[in-house]
């Protein structure tokens, strides 16, 4: 069964799964992205692996089998891909949440909790600058 990716609100999307109505908001910046004829995929929206490829490589990952990272990249039920500003997202780069934190403190939480979700279900190392963030994060949780 093909699956799409992008997930928004009211979002209708043809047989090859390009949207043709619906509203996006980036939960890293807040930014809100509504008119889907007029919105540029390769400009306005990325899909963010919420654990950067580099960083899961320098967690563990480097010891992986190519099927195994393969499916890391493209893991769709996990928290590991989600569709954010392609501005939040090129800004975060390869950067671990001890560099790098989404501009929406109102995310932190969730973003913590995917992070660790990550890190947790594909077996990868956090350093101690991570945990340290990771701490610091868990207290923007109610």
């Amino acid at each position: 069964m093909h699956r799409c990716c992008c997930t928004g609100q009211g979002v209708v999307q043809d047989g090859l799964c390009r949207a043709g109505a619906g509203t996006w908001t980036s939960l890293y910046d807040d930014k809100v992205f509504a008119d889907a004829k007029a919105l540029d995929i390769d400009i306005d929206i990325d899909i963010d692996h919420m654990v950067p490829l580099a960083a899961a490589w320098r967690s563990g990952a480097d010891g992986w089998t190519t099927a195994k990272r393969r499916a890391f990249a493209n893991d769709l039920e996990h928290s590991q891909l989600i569709a954010v500003s392609a501005a939040s997202n090129r800004s975060k780069g390869d950067k671990t949440l001890d560099a790098w934190r989404p501009p929406a403190t109102a995310y932190w939480c969730t973003y913590n909790r995917a992070w660790t979700d990550t890190k947790h279900v594909h077996g990868l190392s956090v350093t101690e600058p991570e945990k340290a963030a990771l701490n610091q994060m868990l207290d923007t949780c109610g």
